[in-house]
């Protein structure tokens, strides 16, 4: 029998496959189902820690290699050198052989010892670089301050008391005697002093720790280096200041170098002879322009090397992505030791096999192998994983419905009706021409520019908005079409028709007459807008409305329930829960959903009869059974008969919701136990992993495929096993099942309350939307054009652009984001609780496709 065709309603058909590999192929094959992505391999050695697996020394190769890789981009953005991106690579997902992989290793090893040592090299000189260039500015600064000393020691040889002058006067004597150093002692006076470099911002720090520690005893001059220096390890800026600290004695002078040190200070040597300074300063000059030759020289070659090695760069980590990953998947293997074979397990959709077999025929005839690829179709009970092939266009809408939990395997799903449930709810809030228009173009921009776009570098809110572009656009056409039923364009009216309505006094009096005979051909009349009474109308329009449109989507999620029942065969469910369900729902909100459409086709001007509040009625048929608000003038004839039989439908399918379905559970069990009969799982499975001697029909099954299989046309086995499958028996428990039931009963019968009031929410962000573009059009459109001349033509034009900027912000953005956000719980809670439970497992396949778009190379 041949599969079911793979569609959007229901989950692919799965099969679980064991595939018997001969280990020497075993890397290749891997590798070639990693480039079809159908099979989502099962962990065969869970209880094995990492370290203990049979491909670990591989992975740690590779690993050092990836870091080589990250090693050479991050000296890239370093060096500001772009890479080549992986778009423009003719193939860049071929598998290359093992040997390339090894030629690759190697090639990475050498070129990161290259990379090492020029960066090394490079850092040094660049270290040194700085400390000559705070050394020049050191001998600069310093050398300014002992010639403006000089300059003043004649002025202050007179003033002995003052606490500044002996040291001056001191260092000034001694000048000529002194040594030369960073840290002086005079013969004198015992006078020392201390040079560097710290930066800015720990000055005033330094000075208050030299002056509490040193109690004063020190005479401190600094100034500002006015450019700033360029830190060669972060490569950031930083701006410093050049001191000099004198001071008496030695102890001290060790002290202030200390405290200088760890405060990140530099101290460099400084000579007080003003000729010995000099010649300071030009052998520090000769060292600098050396220097900076050979700078320029490393830099090129460095940046030749990493040049180089941008144009391979992307496809190199490329492979050895693919690479790491076939390794990992084949950690998921059992080895055979008496076969030396390798054994794996995989889900993959029943419709793929053809091709993972064709697919492995290839492989084994590339390696010239006699002995063909062994896949083994097995039956089993375990829940297989929810597949659902999507293209461009659904996957978005997918991912909405996967992102609040997985369907169930063969379950109906969600997502197809969503693809336009979700759009037009959405458009329902927002809906207006002019808004729906912008976004229609957004979609379709960001549509036409797709495969640049893709290739690009997105920021994340713009990546989520992209992702999910085709939702926008049909976002964008139904909100359109649902402006078009509000007759709305930004605010204003869209007189497409002739008006149902006239004006009194040439359209300037108070009242309006209606044309008889004529009725508006398509949604709202134009003429409600502007009108004192519009808001009124409106309000009880669109909440009626949206008391509709709840109704008609809960019913109809709730329908997916009885598909679902009958698909697995479960009666019970239909009878347990479906039914009774719906004859609740139906009985009091169907009700209320047939008497707003009654109450619109009753003309109550006609028979002179005030209409009657539904709501009120509502809260009779609960409170006070048989009784109406005004006996006189009921809705419709037999009203309150109807409404007493309705609600005993709906009371008495409480009961029936509570313990039909445990109740028959437990008969069912109690029944099959009578006879004899093992439960629902009770089977024994075949594994992989099972010894051969353990059990005869296993054996007959897995030994080696000798006397089980034979070759097909491709050269590889296909065998389908009948044999049932083990898992351990999960015994019926009647009080969970009850709880469970309960839970289940009491949420629905509340819901059917809550939700219905949820989709108010359409009407509500109906009103707030319209309201604000109300809002927005008078306090700028309507105000420019009320002026008038050159000014009025110059503010029409500003204000313009001030609107349309807060129109797509504000109205697009900011509301379409809060209206798709209520759309999107209104799916997940209101509807989809209706049939859906998202306890389903994820298919999640080894691909190299997926692989890559999850850990994008930038």
């Amino acid at each position: 029998m041949a599969p079911p065709q793979d569609t959007l309603f229901r989950s692919a058909d799965m099969s679980l496959t064991q595939l018997y590999i001969a280990n020497e192929i075993g890397r290749e094959v891997v590798s070639a189902l990693g480039e079809l992505g159908v099979m989502d391999f099962r962990d065969l050695n869970a209880e094995t820690t990492a370290f203990q697996r049979t491909f670990t020394q591989e992975i740690r190769r590779l690993d050092n290699v990836e870091r080589q890789l990250r090693y050479f981009h991050t000296q890239m953005d370093k060096a500001s050198i772009p890479m080549r991106s992986i778009y423009d690579f003719n193939n860049p997902f071929t598998s290359p052989s093992a040997s390339e992989i090894d030629e690759l290793a190697d090639k990475s090893q050498s070129l990161e010892n290259r990379i090492s040592s020029l960066n090394e090299s490079y850092e040094t000189l660049k270290r040194r670089e700085v400390e000559l260039t705070e050394w020049r500015w050191v001998l600069r600064e310093a050398g300014g301050f002992f010639d403006r000393a000089r300059g003043q020691t004649e002025e202050i040889r007179h003033s002995i008391d003052n606490d500044d002058a002996p040291l001056l006067r001191d260092v000034e004597q001694n000048g000529q005697n002194g040594e030369a150093g960073g840290d002086r002692s005079f013969s004198v006076m015992n006078i020392g002093f201390v040079a560097g470099v710290i930066p800015r911002e720990r000055i005033a720090s330094f000075e208050r720790i030299l002056w509490r520690t040193l109690r004063g005893n020190l005479y401190m001059n600094q100034s500002e280096i006015p450019e700033p220096i360029i830190n060669p390890e972060t490569n950031e800026e930083t701006s410093k200041n050049v001191f000099i600290i004198f001071a008496h004695g030695k102890e001290i002078i060790a002290k202030i170098r200390k405290i200088s040190e760890s405060l990140g200070a530099d101290l460099y040597s400084v000579d007080e002879n003003s000729e010995l300074r000099r010649d300071q300063i030009h052998e520090v000059n000769t060292r600098l322009s050396d220097l900076a030759s050979v700078l320029r020289n490393t830099k090129q070659t460095l940046d030749a090397e990493l040049t180089a090695i941008g144009r391979s760069l992307a496809a190199w980590m490329t492979i050895i992505k693919k690479e790491k990953a076939v390794y990992q998947t084949l950690n998921k293997f059992s080895y055979d030791h008496q076969r030396k074979t390798l054994i794996a397990e995989a889900w993959a959709p029943t419709n793929a096999l053809g091709l993972i077999k064709s697919t492995l025929q290839d492989v084994n005839d590339r390696a010239g192998l006699s002995v063909p690829t062994i896949v083994n179709q097995v039956k089993t009970n375990k829940t297989p994983p929810t597949y659902f092939k999507t293209n461009k266009f659904t996957l978005a809408f997918q991912t909405i419905i996967d992102a609040y939990g997985t369907i169930k395997y063969r379950e109906v799903n969600p997502g197809l009706p969503t693809i336009v449930t979700f759009p037009f709810l959405f458009a329902v809030m927002f809906g207006d021409l002019g808004h729906g228009s912008i976004l229609l173009l957004a979609a379709l921009a960001m549509i036409y520019y797709e495969k640049s776009l893709l290739r690009s570098k997105l920021d994340e809110l713009f990546s989520m908005i992209f992702y999910g572009r085709y939702i926008v656009l049909m976002m964008g056409i139904f909100s359109m079409y649902t402006g078009f039923i509000y007759c709305d364009a930004f605010s204003k009216e869209l007189p497409f028709f002739t008006s149902m309505w006239e004006w009194d006094d040439d359209g300037h009096g108070p009242g309006s007459t209606r044309v008889q005979g004529y009725t508006y051909p398509f949604g709202l009349d134009w003429r409600w807008h502007d009108t004192e009474n519009d808001l009124l109308f409106s309000n009880s329009y669109k909440m009626k409305l949206s008391i509709l449109l709840g109704w008609c989507h809960m019913t109809f999620s709730l329908c997916w329930s009885l598909v679902n029942a009958r698909y697995f065969k479960t009666p019970i469910d239909i009878w347990g829960n479906f039914v009774p369900g719906m004859i609740f729902f139906q009985s009091i909100f169907g009700y209320l959903a047939v008497t707003i459409v009654y109450k619109w086709c009753v003309d109550w001007v006609a028979i002179g009869q005030d209409p009657p509040s539904l709501l009120n009625m509502l809260i009779y048929m609960f409170l006070q059974p048989g009784t109406l608000e005004n006996p006189a003038a009921p809705l419709y004839k037999g009203q309150a008969t109807v409404q007493v039989i309705l609600l005993l439908m709906a009371l008495v399918c409480v009961p029936v919701l509570l313990f039909l379905k445990p109740f028959y559970l437990r008969y069912e069990h109690n029944k099959a136990r009578a006879l004899g009969y093992r439960g629902i799982g009770e089977s024994t499975r075949v594994s992989a992993l099972d010894d051969d001697d353990d059990d005869d029909d296993e054996g007959q099954t897995l030994n080696g495929g000798r006397d089980s299989y034979g070759d097909d046309e491709d050269g590889v086995a296909m065998i389908t096993q009948d044999i049932g499958h083990g898992e351990e028996h999960e015994e019926f428990e009647f009080s969970e099942v009850m709880i469970h039931q309960i839970i289940h009963t009491i949420e629905f019968c509340l819901n059917c309350v809550s939700h219905t009031a949820s989709y108010l929410r359409l009407w509500a962000l109906s009103l707030a939307h319209q309201r604000l573009s109300i809002v927005l059009w008078d306090m700028t459109m309507n105000i420019a054009f009320g002026m008038k001349g050159i000014v009025g033509t110059i503010a029409i034009v500003v204000i313009f652009y001030f609107w349309f900027v807060l129109t797509v912000f504000v109205l697009c953005v900011m509301e379409g984001t809060s209206a798709m956000l209520h759309s999107l719980r209104l799916h997940w809670v209101e509807a989809m609780s209706k049939h859906f439970m998202g306890d389903g497992v994820p298919f999640e396949p080894f691909s190299f496709k997926v692989l890559l778009e999850e850990e994008p190379i930038e």
